[in-house]
């Protein structure tokens, strides 16, 4: 404050005065800026990581979910040609013995569809689950990067308290979860 030749600097103004003059630097400080710094861009990677894994999640078990209708599509035309076998089955017992072979022709026939049709619905089904399966593991790395995500917020969290309250235990346990979020995106980018 001034006027009128008279001037006045509050304590936080004299501080400041004093480090740009004297060219001191607060190492504290600075290693925790630097360090939240880094925290904050590998908590973005680990954050986008673990949003691109929840999306193949959703995908692959929407893929799944397209197989099992397929293969349930593929049962109900089993199910079909195995009504039209019993209906030929039936022919065979009820019509005259010179018609009963164009019956039982039907009837072979509608087996080896059914056996094709059969072959076709467990394939889907094999692949509905195999879609499922990789659904999960992609839950699981979600999971392993949104907990590393997590460690590093809470990791920036403690710095701000350390840098605020200049406690050296808050920064040592800043390091300390900052170690275990980068540990859990080791293990989620290495699919553990």
């Amino acid at each position: 404050m001034s006027g009128a030749g008279f001037h006045v600097h509050g304590p936080h103004d004299h501080e400041l005065e004093h480090a740009a003059q004297h060219g001191e630097k607060d190492k504290f400080s600075g290693t925790i800026a630097v360090v939240t710094a880094i925290l904050a861009t590998v908590g973005a990677l680990f954050s986008y990581m673990g949003g691109a894994t929840q999306a193949n999640a959703g995908l692959y078990k929407n893929n799944a979910a397209i197989k099992k209708t397929e293969a349930s599509n593929q049962w109900n035309y089993y199910q079909a040609k195995s009504s039209k076998q019993n209906l030929a089955e039936l022919a065979v017992a009820l019509v005259p013995e010179e018609r009963k072979a164009t019956y039982t022709k039907e009837v072979e026939r509608y087996k080896t569809e059914k056996a094709e049709i059969q072959v076709a619905a467990k394939k889907l089904e094999d692949e509905s689950t195999e879609w499922d399966r990789r659904s999960d593991e992609e839950m699981h790395l979600h999971h392993r990067w949104a907990q590393a995500t997590t460690a590093l917020q809470i990791s920036i969290a403690l710095a701000a308290m350390a840098l605020l309250t200049r406690r050296k235990w808050l920064e040592w346990g800043m390091f300390g979860v900052a170690g275990v979020g980068v540990a859990l995106g080791v293990a989620a980018f290495m699919h553990v």
